[in-house]
């Protein structure tokens, strides 16, 4: 393989290559190596470097359908044994974890070869990716603007050609917004879909689901089936599956029922280019034989983010009790940016009583939101309601968490209901602006029902493709 072709292929591609011997892991590591150091110094991606485990772990790789591809770990929530886990913040940059987690290890037995951890902001709390402890990270497509977040860095270096895919993890949109933001394929799955172990609180509250993003459909097919199986013990009963997700998408959709709708929370109008954008994806489904229809889910968005409030803000604050263990002192002000210190002070006030009765309330509002797919398959709408945003507009630093609030509000008013509900949930790169940014739309499925999704994505990849378009800062 030349030097020039290696970001053309995918990760199916890649282990493809490495099955045939005809490129090795430490080539391909290499490889990896040369375009982070080419691309981070503007792009600021890749914030731990773990070089020489990489090299010695592609010297004898897992054999497994990854073998041999370099791949990211985002610097939150999961543990790789021998790497720090600052989470993106100065309050835990000391931390260093001894073991991997358990989506870690399915990753390194798949053959994945890991490089290093990606640029999260703090806390995984905003939709971009920007912090005091490791700074603003840059969207490839320009510079100028975010990646978004929270996995920023893990699709600024994914859209870059530095690794064909990277792990990534949403809470309230953050595999969903960064893949929109840069290009890219984005699911979140269902709740439990993929393992927790250990347990967090995130995972505990359910709203935080880990998976990747990538350039293409069949990566993230691919990873599903790696990843997302049972876990030993595990109480709860687990999301039904197809056996294979990579053959799922070989397969048609056939004739879905896709209603779609531009609604958001507050009943405020979106970009009008993401407006155009989806009604030219809504025309192209309907041309492809689908069932197309113009309808909302009608459901009352602000009570649903009201009572999340309580429940999350208590959950946080448990967070920042174990790292307050981990570290063996509660944090300084001046540790912790703003807009964290503001949720963590307010959480600690939030009553036990207080946040089950906010969670009882979520539950039964989420019920009404997934009712709605008995009327339809897929739902269609925008992953953003602006393009992304300049670097520093969605300031956690400096801004009043008021302004701050605002403007997220404006910039991502769709993809939290999906965290609340637990239902899968995918971005696609089907628009770009006239100014060259990518405006992704977003389909979501049924509780358990990635399959349709991922055949329904596999076909648009074919009719639409997006493999050719690339951003000025790649390979």
């Amino acid at each position: 393989m030349k030097d020039a072709e290696y970001a053309s292929y995918d990760a199916v591609g890649l282990a493809e290559l490495v099955r045939k011997k005809e490129v090795t892991p430490a080539e391909l590591v290499e490889a990896a190596i040369a375009r982070i150091e080419k691309h981070n110094p503007t792009l600021n991606a890749v914030v731990y470097k773990a070089y020489d485990a990489a090299r010695a772990q592609a010297k004898a790789p897992a054999q497994g359908p990854f073998t041999g591809v370099p791949f990211l770990i985002k610097d939150l929530g999961v543990a790789v044994a021998g790497m720090p886990r600052s989470n993106g913040s100065k309050f835990t940059r000391e931390l260093k974890d001894t073991e991997d987690s358990g989506l870690v290890r399915r990753y390194r037995e798949a053959g994945l070869i890991f490089l290093g951890k990606s640029n999260t902001p703090e806390y995984g709390i905003p939709g971009v990716t920007e912090s005091q402890h490791l700074g603003p990270c840059r969207n490839p497509w320009n510079p100028d603007h975010t990646p978004g977040g929270s996995s920023g860095g893990a699709a600024s270096a994914t859209a870059a050609g530095i690794v064909p895919m990277a792990h990534a993890s949403d809470g309230l949109g953050s595999i969903r917004i960064p893949a929109a933001c840069c290009g890219l394929v984005g699911l979140k799955v269902t709740r439990d879909r993929n393992p927790n172990l250990p347990d967090t609180s995130e995972e505990i509250l359910g709203f935080t689901v880990n998976h990747v993003v990538s350039r293409t459909v069949r990566d993230s097919a691919a990873a599903l089936d790696v990843t997302g199986r049972p876990e030993p013990g595990n109480p709860y009963a687990y999301p039904p599956r197809p056996d294979s997700y990579l053959e799922e998408i070989k397969k048609s959709p056939g004739k879905l029922r896709i209603a779609w709708s531009s609604e958001t929370p507050r009943g405020r109008p979106i970009d009008p280019e993401i407006q155009t954008a989806l009604e030219e994806t809504a025309a192209l489904l309907k041309g492809l034989g689908h069932d197309v229809f113009e309808r909302g889910l009608g459901v009352d968005y602000m009570g649903l983010y009201n009572a999340r409030g309580p429940a999350s803000g208590a959950n946080f604050a448990a967070t920042i009790a174990k790292f307050i263990e981990a570290v063996g002192r509660e944090p300084e002000q001046d540790e912790l940016e703003t807009l964290t210190w503001v949720s963590y002070k307010g959480g600690r006030k939030v009553m036990g009583q207080d946040a089950f009765l906010a969670l009882g309330d979520l539950r039964r509002r989420a019920r009404e939101v997934v009712k709605q797919w008995e009327h339809f398959d897929v739902y269609l709408c925008p992953v953003q309601g602006t393009p992304p945003s300049p670097i520093g507009y969605i300031d956690t630093q400096n801004l009043d968490p008021k302004d701050l609030n605002r403007r997220q509000a404006s910039a991502y008013p769709y993809t939290p209901v999906f965290n609340f509900t637990g239902q899968p949930s995918l971005s696609l790169p089907l628009a770009w602006s006239k100014s060259g940014l990518p405006l992704g739309m977003m389909f979501t499925g049924r509780y358990a029902d990635e399959a349709t999704l991922l055949r329904l994505a596999a076909q648009l990849e074919k009719e639409a493709p997006w493999k050719d378009k690339r951003p000025p800062i790649w390979n």
